[in-house]
Order: C-alpha cells, then structure tokens, then sequence
C-alpha cells in the first residue's frame, strides 16, 4: 500500500523491479525493489475491513496459504464467510496514527530521522541569538550587524538611525524590522517615506529581505473603499508602505493613518519633519501623533542636526518626550556631555583611568557604585576587568546623553571604506 494511491496488488516481480497496480487511482506503477515507499497492509483479529463491494467483515482469524494472506471472519449479518488480501477494498485508508500503527503502516526509519534532524535544526535557529537577521540578501557589515542586533533586541525598540549617507541606514532598519517580526514582537507594520524613494522601498523589502509590502497610494485608498464601504483601507493590510504626502494633504487619509493600529512605524529622511516652539509642520504632527499610538519607531535621518539642534531635539522628542521635554534643558545638557564622551573613551582603551576620571565616575554613578566597578575593574582576571568596564559604559549610556537612542556612524570612524577620489570634467 502506498498512501497516496490506495491499496494496490503485485503484477509482477523480478529481482530488481516490482510492478503494482492501484485501482483505487486507475494507475501502475514500477518501483526498484529495496526502495519503495510501500508496506504491506496486515490485519489481525478483532479489525473491520470491506471487500470490493462495500461488504464488512469483522476478522476471527488471520491465515497465509502459499504467501496470500486470507481473513476468516463474520459478515454484519452473523455470515461466516473468508476473504482474501487480494480482494480487500482498493479505496482502503488509514488516517488516524494508530490505525496506520496496529496495521503495519510504518514509514521507512530515515524519514523518521531526516525530519527529526529537521526538527532538531530549525530549533537551533529558533534559538539563535542572530534569529531574523542572517537572512538578508546583502553583505552585512559589522556595524550594521550590531546596530541591528543592539536594537531589535529590545522588545519596543525606539530609535534614530543616522549613519552617514552611504553607510546602510535602510539595511539596519529593514533588518530590525524582519526580526521583529519572525519574532512576533510586531506584525503590523507602516513605513512613511517620502515620494520619490517609495519604489526603492518596496524593491529593497521584497528583494532582499522578502518582505512583500502593500503600496498604498490614492487610487488604492478609493478602491477599498469602493470595495467596502465604511472600512479603514489601512485595516486592510499587515505591511503597508506609503508616501508622507499622502497622509498630509488629506485629512481623510490622516484620520485613517492614525487610527489604524500598528506595532511599529518607520520614517525615512526624517530631517524633513520641521519643528520649533514657535511652529510645528504637518509633517511633524502626523508623526507625532503616530509616534504616541506606536510602540515601536524608527526614525531614518543621515543629518540629525540639518535644522540646528533644535531640529535635532524635535526627532528626540518624539522617540521619548518624557526624556527630551525641553529644550532649553536639552542645550544644558549637551553642554555637559564632553567629559562623560572621553571617560567613555577611556573605558573603551586598555589604559588605566586617571584620578580624575575616577572622580568624575564618582560624582556620575554615585560612590558606591563606582567604588565596587572599579575595585573590580582592578582585579586580576581580564574576564573581571572588561566586564566591569562594559558595566560602567552601560551606566553611562543610561544616564546620560542619547546613547540608548541614537546610533551614528561616520565613515572617518569605520574602516575599510575606499579613498574618494575627485574625477574632474571640462
């Protein structure tokens, strides 16, 4: 019997090849002896099976004449009657596990084994600390590795990316986004990107990261809604890629925007949204909006600071605004990250602190805390000294400055990059 194609009988036999044919298909089929996906079917005493015309018989006893197995039983009418292999029912199908059990229908040991191994495998990437970001269909740089790593790890990440232009801000953010959602921390997705780059988009999600969004402009808005009246055309869709103006210039289409739920939000060239205290664009106010009903945001600029500081403290403000509240207070408090940035240079170098950056470690992390970093920072163990360094760059990053919300990189900083060189025309 082979399960696809029903109960089937021997033609013909030799030491090589086996010829059977399957009524229940009207097919036959040759197969090489010692590799073919067939059993033969056995049953014992106490089973129900049917002849060819539909007739059951429950089996007392099991006989083999000359290899033909042949049932002894009794027919639902109290009949005794016998009933040879050959003639069971073709149609004959065993779909619960124990009846393919008890009967003798058992897969061949290494299919067994290969999805075993399979299984086995697929746990491993299920586990795997790097899940959602080797997939890519990109050369990834160690920089983007751990931009990607360092963000997706957090549950509702909620950051800006400004690498330099060049560097793989949209690799790095794509990146976030398909672990997001292999791991279930995200499935509805809105990425608002300006005009002209929303075909790069969609050819970059699809053909490197396989993530097949749904373009979203007016003629697509109206055609849902034609389609079913009443409903929000941005329920539609899981993933949903569109253009700012979009949203800006219909108050219909903003409304919708904004009330449509998403677990995420992305925003690329966001060095466009304008702010100050005196007036805020709409640009900035659809994101603002958006940014207060979604957990997690990415922000996409290459120059944060194109529009002043201010400009730069307006796309903070949206990532956390209990944090960056005011301006004023964000200006007096840039003015005071010098000496934390070289003290985390120090960290970074295999160079002992001097007493001043001792002190200032001090006066930042509070005595104790750093009286107990650096007793074990001073220890003999390597392993002792670098975690307790890493310890006191974490404390830092959280207490001061933008280090656990923006990531920058500039081409001065990473190597490996050719030298530019300046080709001059007539």
């Amino acid at each position: 019997m082979e399960p696809n194609l029903g109960l089937g009988t021997v033609l013909y036999s030799d030491l090589r090849r086996v010829t059977l044919d399957f009524p229940a298909s009207s097919e036959q089929r040759t197969y090489a002896i010692g590799n073919t996906p067939l059993t033969r079917v056995r049953f014992v005493a106490g089973d129900w099976v049917e002849n060819q015309a539909g007739d059951s018989l429950q089996i007392r006893a099991v006989d083999e004449r000359s290899g033909l197995i042949v049932y002894r039983g009794q027919i639902t009418d109290g009949t005794l009657a016998s009933l040879a292999e050959t003639e069971l029912n073709s149609s004959l199908q065993f779909n619960r596990p124990q009846d393919r059990l008890f009967s003798g229908q058992l897969d061949m040991p290494q299919w067994f084994d290969l999805r075993y191994a399979t299984l086995a495998h697929r746990q491993r990437l299920e586990r795997s600390p790097l899940k959602g970001l080797g997939g890519a269909r990109t050369a990834l740089l160690p920089y983007q590795l751990y931009i990607a790593h360092e963000v997706s790890r957090r549950p509702v990440p909620r950051v800006l990316l400004a690498d330099e232009v060049g560097l793989g801000k949209t690799i790095e953010a794509c990146l976030i986004l398909h672990r997001q959602l292999l791991t279930g921390l995200a499935s509805r997705v809105l990425i608002l990107v300006p005009s002209a780059l929303l075909n790069q988009w969609l050819v970059e999600l699809l053909r490197r990261f396989n993530l097949r969004f749904s373009l979203f402009d007016e003629e697509r808005c109206l055609a849902i809604e034609e389609s079913a009246p009443g409903d929000n055309p941005f329920q539609a869709e899981q993933l949903v890629l569109c253009s700012t103006d979009l949203c800006v210039d219909n108050q219909l289409r903003w409304q919708q925007t904004t009330s449509a739920g998403w677990d995420m939000l992305i925003v690329d060239e966001a060095h466009h949204l304008q702010w100050s205290e005196q007036l805020v664009s709409d640009e900035y106010r659809l994101v603002e909006t958006l940014t207060r009903q979604t957990p997690a945001v990415l922000l996409l600029t290459a120059t944060p600071e194109q529009l002043g500081r201010s400009g730069h403290f307006a796309r903070l403000r949206l990532l956390d605004p209990d944090r960056f509240h005011d301006l004023a207070a964000f200006l007096e408090e840039e003015r005071r990250f010098e000496p934390i940035a070289n003290l985390v240079e120090q960290l970074l170098g295999d160079t002992a602190l001097p007493a001043a950056s001792r002190a200032l470690l001090g006066r930042t992390l509070g005595a104790a805390e750093a009286e107990r970093l650096l007793q074990q920072e001073s220890g003999d163990s390597e392993t002792a000294r670098s975690s307790a360094r890493l310890a006191m760059i974490d404390r830092l990053l959280d207490r001061h400055g933008t280090g656990r919300v923006l990531f920058r990189n500039s081409r001065n900083r990473i190597k490996g990059f050719p030298e530019r060189e300046l080709l001059s025309h007539p």
